[in-house]
């Protein structure tokens, strides 16, 4: 089954074309990672896909409803964790989850959610006082309430230190072995590799490679340039290499990121 299905999407910002034609799906209990740099259009695909921009072309839907239309809908089946939260500063963080929990169907119990995010050692902690991490992880906990069908996450380790961000990758590797379809934007080929079995890369608003993980990035061949120590031949190296003004270039079998740097 296709839990998200996005096909000719366009979107454009005082006539800047930030998303142009891009399509792809992504079945039930799917990871997929969008990859690209600042400005590539993740964002604005995830705000089209959240039901909070319309698009201009093309069509979403995501658990056969149209995001913008079927809004209430739609909401109530699925998460969004953005790059940036409104929370009230002076609420602790339990108040918060507390809060939160008044507008969401069916949501988690408070203790449930804090665990969840790894924030439980912090409930009476006031939001002003967190880290940027730590209102990261608060930014999870609220977008896992609702227990969603679909779950959006906007470069969501971002911030966050190693432990964090391993703890993170877990939480979401358990919700899509639950069934949760899950949707991420990262600048980190590792933190797709690690959780997405498909992924998508983004450059300039259009989808320059898609498909399975493995295969995509095989498929990505670069070379390697470089120049060699007077004391080194080319002939000691483990590659082969060709010679181009003096400078010594090697093949690599595979290029894990794009020929431009997301």
């Amino acid at each position: 089954m296709t839990a998200i299905e996005v096909t000719g999407l366009r979107k454009s910002h005082r006539g800047f074309p930030a998303v142009r034609d891009v399509s792809f799906e992504v079945a039930e209990g799917e990871i997929l990672a969008l990859l690209g740099r600042n400005g590539a259009g993740k964002t604005t695909t995830v705000e089209v896909l959240a039901g909070f921009q319309r698009a201009d072309v093309g069509t979403v839907r995501v658990l056969g409803l149209d995001p913008y239309v079927d809004r209430a809908a739609m909401r109530a089946r699925t998460g969004v964790m953005l790059q940036e939260a409104g929370f009230f500063p002076d609420l602790t963080v339990a108040r918060t989850v507390d809060v939160w929990r008044d507008f969401t169907a069916t949501p988690r119990p408070r203790d449930e959610a804090l665990d969840l995010a790894g924030l439980t050692s912090k409930a009476a902690t006031r939001v002003r006082q967190l880290s940027g991490g730590e209102k990261r992880r608060l930014d999870l906990a609220l977008a896992l309430l609702g227990r969603p069908d679909v779950l959006f996450l906007d470069e969501p380790t971002t911030g966050l230190d190693p432990e964090a961000r391993a703890h993170t990758w877990e939480v979401v590797r358990d919700l899509a072995r639950q069934g949760t379809t899950v949707l991420l934007t990262t600048h980190y080929l590792e933190e797709a590799q690690r959780l997405a079995s498909a992924m998508a890369i983004l450059d300039e608003g259009r989808i320059v490679a898609s498909g399975g993980m493995a295969e995509t990035l095989a498929a990505r061949r670069g070379r390697v340039a470089f120049r060699l120590p007077a004391h080194v031949s080319a002939a000691e190296l483990p590659l082969p290499v060709t010679v181009e003004d003096g400078t010594r270039s090697a093949a690599s079998p595979t290029q894990t990121w794009p020929r431009r740097p997301c």
